[in-house]
């Protein structure tokens, strides 16, 4: 167990931790949140000894080890999963077996097992740290982001592992389903104090809302009995019958504690500009393919879709696939191979690029980069947006150059907030976003009057925000018509299938898990085919059933007007409306038949491919 008791830490004027107290029991599973900025990477830095506390005792056991996640990158041998087994403890050095099953959870595949790491991407470098970390086996696992440059699928290995720990953990992540489906207690660092929590990160924020909210209370009443108790004093002083109790009066006063006000915490929180639309389809992608040269085969191969003027659709899949290289074509920075992009003329695209790809100017300052992109802009407008992006006053003059991650993500929404747009392509908008920050980004999201096509590996995002999807799945992508719920119900992701390797056994798969993996695929390309055929069905009869409304609100008023017509003796105003009227059930008539062989092919097909599901399973 380790105690830590009354610590204290602060740089130069800025207060980090005041006196604060916290226990790890064994098995804790501990979920750590904290604004950015507020002490969490400081903590863990204490906690390995990288850093002294200015107050306090951090007790560790003897022989207690601790693992901890580095970003930073130092490799110093020549294939991964050499790099990798330099994580065994020295007990263990000959079973790679356990280097070769966390690689492969984390997205290595065998062929990777035999290549250099410094071949790979920083997000996979960063991976292979985390895998040496895992199979290090220590007592305390501190995980600094660890689900960074993860996606879906090795998100959900990388839980279920974790779940399976039996030592102690303490995480950081900005990913609240992850944080919760870990973590058995939360610990928040605010307002430079510590609480530790049994529960999740709701019942964490519920309570500290509570207390805040019962401390204002609180202080405002004792601010009413104060000011009345200084009435009463001002206006006795002078009588000296009353002389005792107003010196009991005072006296009283001076013993009582005075609540201070709170000070407020700077959030982000913000609203996209909108950009009127007049129509429903904002953009139409028809058979679009693409691929890199060089490439054996297309990275897209003939995708369709549209997107309407509402529409929260989420691009997920693994990485690699082709996520961000499809926002790119939507964008218009990349060009399909074949088939087309079409835009509505009023579309006007907002694009969000990941801050580590993403373009920006060092040698500017926060306001100067993010109103570079607009011409003659009003400079309080700027200053607004840099305020609600966090840089109010000076810190809006920081040169990019020096900024963290989460600040140049700041920065970067901060150059879309001053574009009219309504069709916002947002390719990881929450990277490097602390929790509450993320929460504000999906408030927005969902107020949002526009579209939105949105690359993320949050579930929680996806769970709260999809309407549609566009999956990356078995070297296919397609578009899937419906939330992640139903996604992940009708498809789901091969969270079983991972390569699973045993000790002194063969790289061989079971000719069950084989045939699990085949059904699998044959039922995502069905899915991707019943999708396309019902979808354009489904289109339809909406769109007749909203029109067969829209006509009999008009027939049932002109119905009353022809009434008030011929109780004034009308005759034109009669006239005119029993035409409408006719023309009205006409049309009523002829959509009546149109949804009833609407409906009819698309039973038929549905029955079709309900058959068809039925001899997949």
């Amino acid at each position: 167990m380790i105690s830590v008791q009354y610590l204290s830490k602060q740089y130069a004027d800025q207060v980090v931790f005041d006196k604060i107290s916290f226990n790890l029991s064994p098995r804790d599973r501990i979920g750590l949140v904290g604004r950015n900025g507020h002490g969490k990477t400081t903590l863990f830095r204490m906690l390995i000894g990288q850093e002294e506390c200015d107050e306090g005792i951090i007790a560790i056991p003897n022989n207690y080890r601790i693992g901890y996640l580095n970003q930073h990158i130092n490799f110093s041998m020549s294939t991964v999963l050499e790099e990798g087994c330099c994580g065994l403890p020295d007990d263990q050095k000959e079973d790679d077996w356990k280097v070769k099953r966390v690689l492969s959870g984390l997205g290595f595949s065998e062929d990777d097992f035999n290549r250099d790491p410094a071949e790979f991407s920083g997000g996979f470098q960063i991976r292979l740290n985390l895998a040496k970390v895992l199979v290090s086996d220590p007592n305390l696992l501190l995980l600094d982001e660890p689900t960074n440059f993860l996606d879906i699928v090795s998100i959900r290995w990388l839980t279920n592992f974790l779940n399976n720990w039996k030592h102690e953990i303490i995480f950081i992540s900005h990913d609240r389903g992850f944080m919760d489906s870990v973590a058995t207690h939360i610990i928040g660092i605010h307002r430079y104090k510590i609480k530790k929590i049994a529960g999740s990160t709701q019942d964490y924020y519920d309570q500290v809302s509570m207390v805040e909210e019962v401390h204002e209370k609180r202080r405002l009443n004792d601010e009413k009995k104060r000011k009345q108790a200084e009435q009463f004093i001002n206006s006795f002083r002078a009588k000296a019958r009353h002389a005792s109790l107003v010196q009991s009066r005072i006296k009283s006063l001076e013993k009582q504690e005075v609540l201070k006000k709170l000070e407020k915490i700077t959030t982000l929180s913000f609203s996209f500009n909108a950009a009127p639309f007049p129509a429903k389809c904002i953009q139409e992608a028809q058979d679009i393919t693409f691929s890199y040269n060089g490439m054996h085969s297309p990275l897209i191969d003939h995708l369709s879709f549209s997107v309407e003027s509402n529409d929260k659709i989420c691009i997920i899949g693994k990485n690699g696939k082709g996520k961000t290289t499809l926002l790119k074509l939507l964008a218009g920075i990349l060009s399909p191979g074949e088939g087309k992009i079409r835009n509505h003329p009023q579309t006007k695209i907002g694009y969000y690029e990941q801050a580590n790809t993403a373009k920006l100017n060092n040698n500017l300052s926060v306001e100067e980069e993010i109103s570079s992109g607009i011409s003659n802009i009003d400079r309080k407008r700027v200053r607004d947006i840099c305020g609600a992006m966090m840089f109010s006053g000076d810190s809006a003059l920081k040169e990019i150059k020096v900024l963290s991650g989460g600040e140049k993500c700041r920065t970067l929404l901060g150059k879309l907030l001053v574009m009219p747009t309504n069709f916002l392509l947002l390719d990881e908008p929450t990277h490097h976003l602390d929790m509450q920050s993320c929460e504000a980004m999906m408030d927005a999201i969902d107020n949002f009057d526009g579209a939105v096509l949105m690359v993320t590996h949050n579930e929680h995002i996806l769970h709260r925000v999809a309407n549609k999807l566009i999956v990356f799945h078995h070297d296919k992508v397609f578009f899937f018509l419906g939330t992640y719920a139903h996604f992940l119900d009708q498809i789901g992701w091969d969270d079983q299938e991972s390569i699973t390797f045993k000790k002194k056994s063969s790289k061989q798969e079971s000719t069950k898990s084989l045939n699990k993996k085949d059904k699998r695929k044959i039922r995502a390309e069905f899915i991707a085919r019943r999708s396309k055929t019902l979808s354009p069905y489904q289109q339809k009869i909406k769109e007749i059933e909203k029109t067969i409304g829209k006509l009999e609100r008009q027939l049932q008023d002109d119905t009353q007007d022809l009434i008030k017509a011929s109780h004034e003796q009308d005759g034109v105003a009669i006239s005119k409306l029993s035409k409408s009227l006719k023309q009205t059930r006409t049309q009523i008539d002829t959509l009546y038949k149109e949804l009833e062989d609407t409906s009819e092919k698309y039973e038929q097909s549905e029955l079709t491919f309900e058959e068809e599901k039925r001899l997949l399973k």
